[in-house]
């Protein structure tokens, strides 16, 4: 009597048991706001729940591999008609899909489009503004222009940002189904559960962010990434991985600091296999074919509005937005009152993240998997530490560990100085990872042990109701050994609320000096938290040097 098949291994069934389950995440309010508009998009809800249920159930019995592979593809299905439906009645966008959906229609109509302020997409509910440490706030376009390419053709969609939305969760949809189908059989459902489950990456595609484009276009570049190349071929394969990484570079700035670990990584892992010539001719033809599709797409722009072009895509890196995020900057945020060393945590960020790239070239072989994971870490120190940073980019972890595994790195290259590879080369290979995150550790203390540089005091109250009030006057204290320039806005919790106005006051104080100002709230006045225990903050940003000082005022209802 012949064996049957082998079963599917009990770890396969919990992976897409999980998937499956990660599909109820957020689908309850999807399934409550369809229901109350929109009927035909509550049933199709409903029947993805009776197809959640069902694959719970196979995925638990099957007999067969090949059986529970099926399944896995019932519940991708499942995943995206979710996802599709979310996207049908929550398509109206955000900041980053208005700015994406205004920069198509600027270049449809033959216009420029970068530093091109747009001010009046921002004045609906909903949609957040950049503030800057100047004062002001950033209406323009600050990505590459794949994003606004890609979105033109779809402008008969409708008005505000729909049509990057549709762009963005197309692209997200897409990028999972190749994920799915270039992972090993097993492991297909953790893209699922990634991408369309657990309800975070779709919000992020129907908020229309450029960075789920290149997060798509990085999926094909890092699936078995250690491999380009092999055998000192790029081939169809590779070539077409090469073009990928351009195109993400040209949708988002989130793959250039993906970029140079990657192109370390094919270096060693080929000078290993092939030596350092054919290694580096390797990763020159890598680089130049993503050159060449980097050019491509940018080349219009380039040539219409050179300047214009090259501070956009360098915005986000220049622009000077207030602190922002889930990292380090937190401490001078929300736990101190501030530090008259903002400029440090760039700094920290910037040599974490050249520490990171010469401690992952020095122990390759170990780190090589990481690869995928390490270049977000330095955004932890940086002024916007936002979660979105590393959370988009989830899916390359998982398609790193799956199909980038350490015995892909066992034979790469490592350089080894003398000092590396004697006898005490364990500890002289601790003390140049410390030696190499060092500075990156010094100039994050430096940030986070500055002090604020203006002492405020709050010296009258106008109010405009029991409830609101319609000005302030403030009693500032300069003790910085330079002029500051202070820009005054009040928060009651996360996040930044619009600037009030100087009404009288010095524009720049005096180092050492006292000075009274002045201050009227956006909109004539600022109604007073009614909730006990809300706690109001001053805040005052300088933008040269980038400062913070914060303190707590009462200001009570009555």
């Amino acid at each position: 009597m012949s064996a049957g098949p082998e079963p599917p291994a009990q770890w396969h069934r919990v992976l897409t048991l999980l998937a499956d389950i990660s599909l109820l995440i957020g689908t309850r309010s999807v399934w409550a706001q369809a229901a109350g508009h929109r009927l035909p998009v509550a049933a199709v809800i409903s029947v993805c729940y009776a197809s959640i249920l069902v694959c719970g159930v196979l995925a638990l019995v099957v007999r067969r591999e090949r059986s529970l592979a099926r399944v896995d593809l019932w519940v991708l299905v499942t995943a995206v008609t979710l996802a599709l439906c979310a996207l049908a009645l929550f398509h109206r966008g955000s900041d980053e899909s208005d700015l994406t959906a205004q920069a198509a229609r600027e270049l449809v109509a033959g216009h420029t489009v970068y530093g091109q302020p747009w001010p009046w997409l921002f004045g609906h509910p909903g949609i957040a503004v950049t503030p800057t440490v100047s004062g002001g706030y950033d209406f323009t376009y600050g990505y590459p222009p794949l994003a606004p390419l890609l979105t033109a053709p779809l402008l008969w969609l409708g008005r505000g940002g729909t049509p990057a939305a549709v762009v963005a969760s197309g692209a997200l949809i897409v990028g999972t189904v190749t994920l799915w189908r270039l992972l090993p059989g097993p492991w297909r459902s953790a893209a699922t559960m990634v991408c369309l489950g657990f309800g975070m990456l779709p919000v992020y595609g129907r908020l229309g962010y450029p960075a789920v484009l290149a997060l798509a276009l990085l999926v094909p570049v890092v699936v078995r990434w250690p491999r380009i190349g092999r055998g000192g071929r790029l081939g169809p394969a590779g070539t077409a991985q090469a073009a990928c990484l351009g195109a993400a570079c040209a949708a988002q700035q989130l793959p250039w600091f993906l970029a140079p670990f990657l192109l370390a990584g094919i270096y060693a892992v080929r000078r290993g296999e092939l030596g350092a010539r054919a290694a580096a001719l390797v990763v020159l033809r890598i680089v130049g074919v993503a050159v060449t599709a980097w050019l491509l797409i940018n080349t219009y722009f380039i040539v219409s509005e050179p300047a214009a072009w090259f501070t956009g895509i360098a915005l986000p890196l220049t622009q000077g937005a207030v602190l922002h995020g889930q990292g380090l900057v937190d401490v001078s945020l929300y736990f101190t009152n501030g530090s008259d060393r903002l400029d440090w945590y760039a700094h920290a960020s910037l040599l974490l993240a050249a520490g990171l790239l010469a401690l992952f070239v020095l122990f390759v072989r170990r780190l090589g998997s990481a690869a995928t994971v390490l270049p977000w870490c330095a955004f932890y120190l940086a002024t916007r530490s936002q979660d979105g940073y590393f959370l988009m980019m989830t899916p390359l972890w998982l398609a790193a560990a799956v199909t980038a595994p350490p015995s892909e790195f066992a034979g790469a290259w490592q350089p080894r100085p003398r000092l590396l590879s004697g006898p005490h080369r364990r500890p002289a290979r601790v003390a140049a990872a410390v030696l190499l995150l060092a500075p990156a550790l010094f100039a994050s203390a430096l940030a986070v042990t500055g002090t604020p540089p203006l002492r405020m005091r709050v010296a009258s109250v106008r109010r405009a109701s029991a409830s609101a009030v319609s000005g302030l006057t403030l009693r500032v204290t300069n003790t910085d050994d330079s002029a500051l320039t202070p820009h005054f806005t009040l928060t009651t919790g996360q996040g930044m609320d619009p600037y009030w106005s100087v009404v009288r006051g010095p524009a720049a104080l005096p180092a050492h000096t006292t000075a009274t100002y002045e201050l009227r709230p956006p909109g004539g006045k600022y109604g007073l938290p009614r909730r006990p225990g809300v706690r109001i903050r001053l805040r005052a940003f300088t933008p040269s040097p980038q400062t913070l000082s914060s303190t707590y005022i009462r200001l009570l209802p009555g």
